[in-house]
This record gives C-alpha cells, sequence and structure tokens, in this order.
C-alpha cells in the first residue's frame, strides 16, 4: 500500500484545492475523508481551512494508521519477489503507453495462463496417479482456462476464441481500473521480470509435451493399409497433412527435437531469444497448417504464438538496431539477484520440478510407443491374413452378385490390418467421423484414428475364435455402430480366405477373397530397384 507523504510548499487556495484533490483520488485516504468530513465542516469556517484541515489529517492518519504490516504473508511475498533486482541497478521510468499496454498484457496473459479454472483441478485429481498414462500429463499441458466450456463452444471458425475474448474484455476493464488506482507508478521492472518467467515456463512445458510424441512418433501414426487405398480426394485436408508427415516418421521425430531444443532454450533466460526464434520459425508454420489444414488446434497454436511474441517484443528494437539499421546495440536487460535464500530456493525447486516433468513425460511417452501406441488398436489381427484382397465371388441370400462398383450390397475389396481392423470398400454411403481421433481409448473398438477425417471404406473392429474360425465384426464409426456382422472364416491357402454368415442386414453371404501380392512404393523405397 503506497504511503502518502507530507507536501511542503502549498499556501495559495488553487494549491491547496489541487493537493488535496490529489490526496482524494487515493483510496487509502478516501474512508478518512469521509470519516472527518461532518467534524471538519463544524470546527472551520473557511474553504482553504477545511482543504488544509483534510489535508493535514489525510497525512497525518496515512502515515500513523495506514502503515503495511511487514510481518503479512503478502507483505513477505513482495518483499522476497520483490528483491530479483539489485537495488543499484537502474530502472528508469516507462512511458506512459508502455505502462498501459503492459497492464493489460499482464493480466491478458494471467487470465490465459494461471490455473484459476476450477475444471482443470477436477482433471488433475482425476487422474489414477498408480497408473499414470502419458496422455493425463498431455491433456494438462494443454488445458486453458474455460469461462465457456469447449463443448458448449463451435469447433471450427472464430467462435473457438471465445473464452479469450472474454479474457481480454475483463483485462481491458481491470488495466483501465489499474491505471487509474496506480496512475503515479514510474515502472513495472519486477512484475514485467516474473512475468517473462511464467510465459517461458507455461510455453515450454507445452513444447516439452508436443515435442515428445513427435520424437517417438504417435501425434501422427505412419499411414495404415486402409489409409493407402482410400482415395486422395476422399481425404480431409487435415488427414492428408497427417499421413504426409507420418509416412516419414524420421523427420517427425526431427520436427519433435526441434521443439524440444526451443522449450530448453527457453529455460535459460539467457537463450530465450534464441529459442523463440525457433519457435516462430516452426510453431508459427503450424499455427499456419492448424488454420489452414483445418486440423482443429488454432487456439493451442495461437496461444503458443502469442506467448512467443509477448517474449520476443523485448528483443525487437535490439534486433532491428543490429539488424536491419546496422547500428551499435546495447544490451537492455533485466540481471536478476538471487542472493534471496528465498528466491534461491523458488528457482532451484521450479528448474528440478521442470526437469522431472520433462523426464517423467519422456518415460511415459516412450512407455506408449513402444508397449501401446494410443491411436492404433493393440489386439493383432487374424494370424497371416494381413493385406489386400480383391472379391474374387460374392453371394447374398443365395444369389451370386457380379462384380460392380454401383451396387450397395456388393463388396468391391477387403482388407485386414496389422491390428484387429477389417475394411471394406462398398458403394455405401459413409457418415463421416469429424473428430481428431487424439482421444485415448482403452477399448480397441474406439480408437478411431485410422477411420477419422476421411471416408471411402468401412471399418470394422473384430473379435477372432481361432479355434472355431468365428468372427464377429461390429462398424467402428460411431454413426454405424449398429452394424454387426457374424462370419466364419476359413484359409484353403495362404492367398485365399472365405468368409461365410450373416451380414449387417441380417442377409447370409459367401465372400471368397483373394489376396493381391502388392508391392508399395512407400515401403520399398526410391533407393533401389524395385520389380513390380
Amino acid at each position: 500500500m503506497m504511503i502518502v507523504r507530507p507536501l511542503a510548499g502549498w499556501n495559495s487556495p488553487a494549491d491547496v484545492l489541487l493537493i488535496t484533490v490529489y490526496q482524494l483520488t487515493r483510496p487509502e485516504a478516501y474512508h478518512i475523508v469521509r470519516h472527518e468530513r461532518r467534524r471538519s465542516r463544524q470546527e472551520h469556517s473557511s474553504v482553504c481551512e477545511i482543504l488544509k484541515y483534510l489535508k493535514h489529517k489525510t497525512d497525518y492518519l496515512i502515515m500513523s494508521s495506514i502503515q503495511p504490516n511487514t510481518n503479512s504473508v503478502w507483505a513477505k511475498v513482495r518483499r522476497h519477489f520483490g528483491s530479483i533486482i539489485k537495488p543499484n541497478q537502474p530502472k528508469p521510468e516507462w512511458k506512459p503507453w508502455e505502462k498501459h499496454l503492459f497492464r493489460f498484457f499482464f493480466l491478458f496473459l494471467s487470465l490465459l495462463i494461471l490455473p484459476i479454472d476450477w475444471k482443470i483441478y477436477r482433471e488433475l485429481f482425476s487422474i489414477d496417479w498408480a497408473h499414470l498414462h502419458f496422455h493425463d500429463l498431455f491433456r494438462l499441458s494443454r488445458y486453458q482456462n474455460q469461462f465457456i466450456s469447449a463443448e458448449h463452444l463451435p469447433q471450427w471458425g472464430i467462435g473457438q476464441f471465445a473464452n479469450w475474448t472474454i479474457a481480454l474484455v475483463i483485462a481491458l476493464v481491470g488495466a483501465v481500473i489499474w491505471s487509474r488506482i496506480d496512475f503515479n507508478r514510474k515502472e513495472y521492472t519486477v512484475l514485467y521480470y516474473w512475468l517473462r518467467v511464467l510465459v517461458r515456463y507455461r510455453l515450454a512445458i507445452v513444447l516439452i509435451t508436443y515435442g515428445f510424441i513427435k520424437v517417438f512418433p504417435l501425434q501422427m501414426p505412419y499411414p495404415s493399409l486402409s489409409n493407402l487405398f482410400t482415395n486422395y480426394g476422399d481425404f480431409f485436408a487435415w488427414k492428408i497433412y497427417f499421413q504426409t508427415v507420418g509416412i516419414a516418421p524420421k523427420y517427425q521425430s526431427f520436427l519433435g527435437f526441434v521443439e524440444i531444443l526451443a522449450a530448453f532454450l527457453l529455460f535459460n533466460r539467457r537463450t530465450t531469444t534464441f529459442g523463440v526464434g525457433l519457435i516462430f520459425g516452426f510453431i508459427g508454420n503450424v499455427a499456419v497448417v492448424n488454420g489452414l489444414y483445418d486440423v482443429g488446434e488454432q487456439v493451442l497454436s495461437t496461444f503458443i504464438v502469442l506467448l512467443a511474441a509477448f517474449l520476443l517484443a523485448n528483443d525487437v528494437p535490439r534486433l532491428y538496431s543490429l539488424l536491419i539499421q546496422e547500428g551499435p546495440t546495447y544490451a537492455n536487460k533485466i540481471i536478476p539477484d538471487f542472493s534471496d535464500n528465498v528466491l534461491r530456493n523458488f528457482r532451484l525447486g521450479l528448474r528440478s520440478a521442470f526437469l522431472v516433468f520433462v523426464v517423467l513425460f519422456a518415460y511415459k511417452t516412450f512407455e506408449n510407443y513402444t508397449t501401446d501406441p494410443y491411436k492404433i488398436p493393440r489386439t493383432p489381427g487374424l494370424h497371416n491374413a494381413y493385406g489386400y484382397y480383391r472379391v474374387k465371388e460374392f453371394i447374398l441370400n443365395q444369389d451370386t452378385i457380379p462384380y460392380s462398383k454401383t451396387d450397395p450390397n456388393r463388396w468391391q475389396d477387403v482388407i485386414f490390418e496389422k491390428w484387429s481392423t477389417l475394411t471394406i470398400k462398398v458403394n455405401r454411403p459413409v457418415k463421416i467421423d469429424f473428430t481428431s481421433g487424439e482421444a485415448v481409448h482403452e477399448k480397441d473398438i474406439d480408437r478411431n484414428y485410422e477411420l477419422a477425417g476421411h471416408a471411402g471404406r468401412h471399418y470394422f473392429y473384430y473379435e477372432a475364435d481361432t479355434v472355431n474360425h468365428r468372427l464377429a465384426l461390429q462398424n467402428k464409426n460411431k454413426n454405424h455402430r449398429a452394424e454387426k456382422l457374424f462370419l466364419t472364416y476359413q484359409q484353403p491357402n495362404d492367398s485365399t480366405l472365405v468368409l461365410a454368415g450373416i451380414n449387417e442386414n441380417k442377409d447370409s453371404i459367401h465372400v471368397v477373397l483373394n489376396k493381391v501380392n502388392k508391392k508399395y512404393m512407400f515401403f520399398e523405397g526410391r533407393r533401389k530397384e524395385v520389380k513390380i
């Protein structure tokens, strides 16, 4: 709380009026003046005497009664964290527009970063820490405060930023009020330093999580065989992008390494500018991809770019002077002082917590990648069935149907994946799964990445009874989940599969499949001769 000290040199009524109005604008003096107003009018006759009395009384009471409690928790926090700047370090006075901008961004970024939303604590306490999944930490790292729940917001368009709009309005109003209350403040050097620390660590955490799910290529898995046989025009743009990156796992791992490198550059105050440069070169492109490919992560990617821009803003004038004007450029940085034991221990604890998070997340991500990639079903497929099959014979209710691309019942081809998924191409409409397949599901039937974002094929999860040679199939698409088939299977030889039983319409079917030993250029590569 600011202490108003006695002012000297006021004699004229105008001077007294100005000084007293200044005092009255202080929140500390307002309640005192209201309390003393009636008694002062009774004891003093002239306006000047009343004003002089009020000023004298205000100064005296503020000096004597409204002293900050140096033993309070808040006072101790301010004292310790305020000591980050050395007393002899110059703190130049900020320009008015700089102070206004800082107040706004301090409030706006705090509303976006600080965990003030109760729902994040619901997420935190719902985690089974004894059986921690990397995706539990991943969800926490990318969570943003929600004034309006995400399920009530549109998935696409500007409406996704409704929570940002609310935070923006609150920050604007708060900045105006702050300016009125603290209008005599010359600078916010200490607050600015700690805001940069908050932004650096928040940005580093989200980069670490996205980096490791690329280093161990989980985010964009290798395209399935069914995806390779889906017409290019049947894919959404985001799925094409994911397939393009996923087809080169080493490149995806390199992208993840860049994100992790940027995070560690942010971890160190001295290398923040280099980290921000990497973010703009890499994550800036990702933000554009999210918007133009309709990936659905526009808010998060924009959030990353916003934080990076805030960190870079302090260096823009010096970079312009050095790189564009080619003139002498002087360092203008805050040199923190960690001589305070509390600050030193806080710094050590913060850095240790960050490194523990990195190691834990890296371990859990690697564990998921090697044992149970979360976007791929875990149950192995039917033995020796993996591959692409042409439908040689198709009998529906004892009626043989010749090959046709227009018949809604006749299968055109079938694919058995390495896992328990069977896909069928048939001229029947598919209601597209509009999700990104990002969610973690325990059951294979709910792992929908392979079918999300495109049409053209019907995806079935199956359970195989290898003793009685039976297959129980159910459509994986949540829009067609009622479709079920119950079939028997025979494998006369390595290239033939015979299926018979009841289809989704309760009709009897008998299907003969011939495997096509096709060579795929994705698998063969271009560095050796390939005979097709």
